[in-house]
């Protein structure tokens, strides 16, 4: 979730940064799941679009995970955020920090989500790989579990 223009908002857990993601339940909508993984904001998060979907096979079943992109919050909206997780604390880093503390997974797909938001695109990954980008009004993938990510 972008901070002004130079930062994100991560979640902390454990020592780890984390991507703030949730579940997408099925019929419901990727944008509408990512508006109540974080709690505070008095008027909701404003989720502007997706930008990136991320396709990977497990063993027994598929992942998808759908990267959104909000309205840029101000650092005094941010602070008064809290994930859906409890036991993680929310940060706001830099930009380059985020990108290089990240998981390579969790990397890709915000590296991604960035350039497709700055592009006006929707970039299409399978396992942390683009495959191609689209123009912002791009399809859905339909089957398999499928979580919603902020960048």
């Amino acid at each position: 979730m972008p901070v002004e223009t130079t930062h994100l908002l991560v979640a902390e857990l454990r020592g780890d940064l984390l991507v703030p993601c949730g579940p997408v339940h099925n019929g419901q909508a990727p944008e509408r799941a990512a508006s109540k993984v974080l709690l505070g904001a008095p008027r909701g998060i404003l989720v502007l679009r997706q930008v990136a979907v991320d396709w990977v096979q497990m063993r027994r079943r598929q992942i998808i995970t759908y990267v959104v992109a909000t309205k840029p919050l101000t650092h005094a909206d941010a602070a008064r955020l809290t994930y859906r997780d409890g036991r993680a604390d929310l940060w706001m880093l830099p930009i380059a920090q985020v990108t290089s503390a990240l998981p390579t997974l969790a990397q890709a797909r915000v590296l991604a989500g960035l350039k497709a938001l700055a592009e006006e695109e929707m970039a299409y990954l399978e396992a942390g790989v683009v495959s191609r980008t689209d123009s912002a009004t791009g399809s859905r993938p339909l089957r398999g579990e499928r979580r919603a990510a902020f960048p």
